[in-house]
């Protein structure tokens, strides 16, 4: 019995040394004494350092000068897309709640609906022509205002309101021209808040602290 048990050994010795994946075994006692302050776990299975297998950086590939955010290009296609259905909805529930006020005298016959389809359709064609008209003039502008700068920062995201409130306002003369970039104007200026509000209230708190 000892001598299969020291033959089988040898013969496991044998073929990791032929191989190279013999690995030495210590017991319990010999690692007792061993210091491992400093020193992360090995894998058992793997035998390697997990530090390596930590990814803090992203695991994607970016193109040569691409940034790590969708430009105003890229983001286009979402806010007209978005604004269209926004528009929509909000003119489907509002048509149906025109519908229903104007045709409260009736009763829920085949008039009445046909009447509170043609409500619905009406205004929700009429706000989604409205916002994404909207939302295509504030990106056309977006981009053209970076593609001229060089950059993307609020100046643009203001800039571009602007434009686009006293554009869609400018057939109704000099005012409407007027009250539409004002709009647009607070619109973009509390968006552009909105998205630095987090660095604002940092930077106001880091200097109370130092007064």
């Amino acid at each position: 019995m000892d001598n299969n048990s020291q033959g089988s050994g040898g013969m496991k010795g044998g073929f990791g040394g032929m191989f190279g994946g013999g690995a030495p075994e210590y017991s319990n006692t010999e690692l007792a004494g061993v210091p491992l302050t400093g020193m992360s776990p090995l894998s058992p299975y793997l035998n390697v350092d997990p530090r390596y297998l930590v990814q803090d950086n992203d695991e994607f590939i970016l193109p040569t000068g691409a940034s790590k955010t969708r430009g105003r290009f890229e983001l286009a296609f979402f806010t007209i897309g978005g604004s269209c259905i926004t528009g929509a909805a909000f003119g489907a529930v509002n048509g149906l709640r025109m519908g229903l006020k104007e045709t409260k005298d009736m009763g829920w016959t085949k008039p009445r609906n046909v009447q509170l389809i043609n409500m619905v359709t009406r205004q929700g064609a009429s706000w989604a022509n409205t916002l994404g008209s909207v939302a295509l003039l504030y990106s056309v502008f977006g981009v053209a205002i970076e593609k001229a700068r060089g950059a993307e920062d609020d100046i643009n995201t203001v800039t571009a309101g602007t434009l686009t409130g006293m554009l869609f306002k400018s057939g109704s003369g000099i005012k409407g021209v007027a009250r539409g970039g004002l709009a647009g104007l607070a619109l973009s200026g509390a968006y552009a808040l909105y998205n630095n509000w987090d660095h604002i209230s940092g930077s106001s708190s880091s200097s109370s602290r130092l007064y």
